[in-house]
């Protein structure tokens, strides 16, 4: 039986965000678990725009490629981690966006968090978004990774590495994520199996 497939989802879009070199990191962590499967989505390779589909998500009338392909990138997913900053107190506007585009893709998928930032860590991001990921059905894990003065644990060449004591927590997020996935396997199938409206 296949590994379930974990998406490790870059949020941060802007010129000059570092998430892709937290992302790298989870990445490797993912690897030495070895639970998942990991992937990478980089919201900024999604390249969603501003939502523009005229009919409402959970009809699953979609009008655009970029969001039947995004529904397709979803649905492959047993699970994610969202790699996030702290956008004035709040999450990144692209990850409320892609978040916003879908419907039933989202539910019954166990989500996991590591957040970075300056002395809050992101961990306002993530109270932010656990809010809405609720609302979609999914199941946000306590167990999660939060990186202060993240710069600090940025190398000359722009490699991420905040320690041993942020490998232990991701290995806790990582325990709880599994659990979660298997637990909700059959559900998350279910999902798959919605016809569009």
């Amino acid at each position: 039986m296949p590994a379930p497939s974990l998406h490790v989802v870059v949020t941060s879009t802007r010129p000059g965000r570092k998430g892709p070199a937290v992302a790298a990191w989870v990445l490797d962590q993912v690897r030495a678990h070895g639970h998942f499967t990991p992937r990478l989505v980089d919201l900024a390779e999604v390249a969603l725009p501003a939502y523009d589909e005229p009919h409402h998500p959970r009809l699953k009338k979609y009008e655009h490629a970029h969001t039947r392909a995004w529904s397709e990138t979803v649905l492959a997913a047993d699970a994610l981690v969202l790699v996030t900053p702290e956008y004035n107190f709040a999450m990144p506007p692209a990850l409320l966006n892609a978040l916003d585009y879908l419907s039933h893709e989202w539910a019954y998928l166990p989500v996991g968090f590591v957040s970075y930032g300056g002395v809050s860590a992101g961990t306002r991001s993530v109270q932010m978004t656990k809010a809405v990921v609720t609302s979609l059905k999914m199941m946000p894990v306590p167990e999660a990774v939060a990186v202060p003065f993240f710069s600090q644990h940025l190398d000359a060449e722009g490699r991420f590495d905040p320690g041993e004591v942020q490998a232990k927590a991701a290995a806790g997020m990582l325990d709880e994520l599994g659990r979660w996935t298997g637990a909700l396997a059959a559900l998350r199938a279910g999902q798959r199996a919605v016809q569009p409206g």
